[in-house]
């Protein structure tokens, strides 16, 4: 038997999150070391794929070899829905995954991408948890600069009260 990508063989329908440093890349696997993804058209330039990620605005559906789509980056099988959601038959994510390739959708970080492609695929939902922590993370970010905005603006009313406090009082 030839040995296998994976720690646990792969079923169609399955999930395939690829780490590509500052992002994973997902794909949905159809069997037989294959994969069908979506990907830019100028994807696979190496360092700048994420920046082809944020300056298209629309993605092929590729269908390739497993090894191809995840090069020398590490992988692994994540239903991540699987909890939440009923997985649809994997037959009909297959053939749909299929009928996909080599057609060109509308491509969006934020609305439409490679994870939404595959989650809509296997539960007929698209859905980001990337997306979700990255807007997550955003908000708390923004919270805490406003935060810090509040405490100076405040210190500086606070110095400022303070002051015109003292000018009275030597009057």
């Amino acid at each position: 038997m030839a040995p296998t990508l994976f720690d646990h063989e792969p079923k169609p329908g399955d999930l395939i999150e690829i780490f590509r440093g500052m992002y994973q890349h997902w794909a949905i696997y159809i069997g037989g070391n294959e994969v069908v993804h979506l990907i830019p058209p100028n994807e696979g330039s190496g360092p700048l794929d994420l920046l082809m990620f944020l300056d298209s605005n629309t993605a092929e559906v590729r269908r390739q070899k497993l090894w191809e789509v995840v090069g020398t980056n590490s992988y692994h099988i994540n239903n991540l829905l699987d909890d939440e959601c009923e997985p649809r038959d994997h037959h009909i994510i297959v053939r749909e995954a299929c009928r996909m390739v080599g057609q060109e959708l509308p491509y969006s970080v934020a609305s439409r991408n490679c994870e939404h492609f595959v989650t809509e695929l296997r539960y007929g939902k698209p859905e980001s948890r990337q997306v979700r922590t990255a807007q997550a993370a955003a908000v708390v970010g923004g919270v805490a600069v406003a935060g810090v905005a509040l405490a100076v603006l405040g210190a500086a009313l606070f110095s400022g009260l303070t002051k015109d406090d003292k000018k009275n009082r030597n009057f």
